[in-house]
């Protein structure tokens, strides 16, 4: 197990400097991570096996198993009853004048081609973000996150810091934007991703989750799983070949799925995943918009992220500042060390009161 993790393990290192925040690492790392673990999961046939085996008199079973997992298997719908008592299993059994129609089960075919597909849409504001940054905060901080920096240096990166932001203000509205531009990307795309993947399951996605917490409520004999129409374990493949006298030949074969048992495990997780990551998202966007529209938000968060400093220093700040200049202030609270960060409001605060036109 820890071979097929292993190759994703790298990516749960954590940067040195931060320019984004808790939500947005939910999407482009431990989205991500998880999306390409069940990827190669999914692909891995020590822990699972074959991921189709089939049943089929008179036909090799090697050369049935491909003919089934290429021209994929199917079950009929309303085929219900007591496995190994009224039928084989759910979906399973002959077709009746008042049957539905079979439903073919090809998805799991493309699963972990789908899989990593939705992981690179999850990484892609973030690769826009870091795009757009351009490692401007990571030049800001100028090691100053280090507490161990000599008394004369940091005093001059300081001066460069404070120089910065009397030159720049007012200048940077246009980087925040960007930044909250793919804050709503993280929500419009794992919105998105919640019904691709229902498009991909044909429709069963959307109420996966709600289904299985009820089937987990019902008798054990009165229930049907919900997981098993959507990932059937067994199901019917049709074969046809030409006899020995030229007519046509129609071979019906049983098919065990072992790949679906990991596959309604990957999906049942994700429903949650997705449904709690959207939601929090929103609220990370109505946060944002506050944030936005409410001055008197942007001077409290700035107090709480420079708690050393004085109040008077931080609202002298925070009046001059607009939407860009402190959200920059901002995220390099997170990456610089408190007490340089306090020595930083100060002398730009100094710097602001001193200035007769800003």
């Amino acid at each position: 197990m820890f071979d097929v993790f292993g190759s994703v393990k790298g990516l749960l290192k954590l940067d040195v400097v931060c320019i984004d925040n808790n939500i947005f690492r939910l999407h482009y790392k431990a989205t991500f991570i998880i999306l390409v673990a069940f990827s190669l999961l999914v692909t891995s046939r020590q822990y699972i096996g074959d991921p189709i085996d089939c049943i089929v008199d008179d036909i090799p079973l090697h050369i049935m198993d491909t003919y089934c997992w290429i021209y994929s298997t199917f079950t009929i719908p309303n085929r219900k009853g007591v496995p190994g008592q009224d039928i084989v299993s759910h979906g399973v059994g002959p077709h009746g004048d008042g049957d539905d129609g079979p439903r073919y089960h090809k998805y799991y075919q493309w699963v972990c081609f789908v899989l990593f597909f939705q992981a690179i849409l999850f990484y892609f504001p973030r690769y826009l973000w870091k795009m757009w940054e351009g490692g401007r905060i990571k030049m800001l901080v100028l090691d100053l996150n280090c507490p161990v920096v000599s008394e004369d240096c940091k005093s001059d990166r300081r001066k460069l810091l404070v120089d910065y932001f009397a030159t720049n203000l007012h200048s940077q509205n246009f980087y925040a934007f960007r930044f909250f531009l793919c804050e709503v990307l993280n929500f419009v795309n794992v919105v998105a991703q919640i019904y691709l993947t229902d498009l991909f399951l044909g429709g069963e996605f959307t109420n996966y989750g709600p289904s299985v917490i009820w089937f987990t409520e019902q008798e054990p004999e009165e229930r049907t799983d919900p997981m098993a129409t959507v990932f059937p374990k067994l199901t019917k493949c049709t074969f046809h070949k030409f006899g020995p006298s030229g007519s046509m030949q129609k071979l019906d074969g049983l098919c065990v799925l072992p790949l679906n048992i990991v596959n309604e495990k990957i999906y049942v997780f994700l429903w949650f995943w997705f449904i709690i990551l959207a939601g929090l998202s929103g609220l990370s966007l109505i946060y944002r918009a506050a944030v936005v529209s409410q001055p008197k938000l942007r001077l409290i968060l700035l107090r709480a992220r420079s708690r050393l400093s004085s109040q008077d220093q931080i609202e002298t700040i925070a009046n001059r500042c607009q939407i860009g200049d402190w959200f920059i202030l901002y995220q390099l609270g997170k990456n610089i060390d408190p007490l340089i960060y306090k020595q930083l409001i100060a002398d730009l605060a100094k710097k602001f009161e001193g200035k007769e036109s800003v």
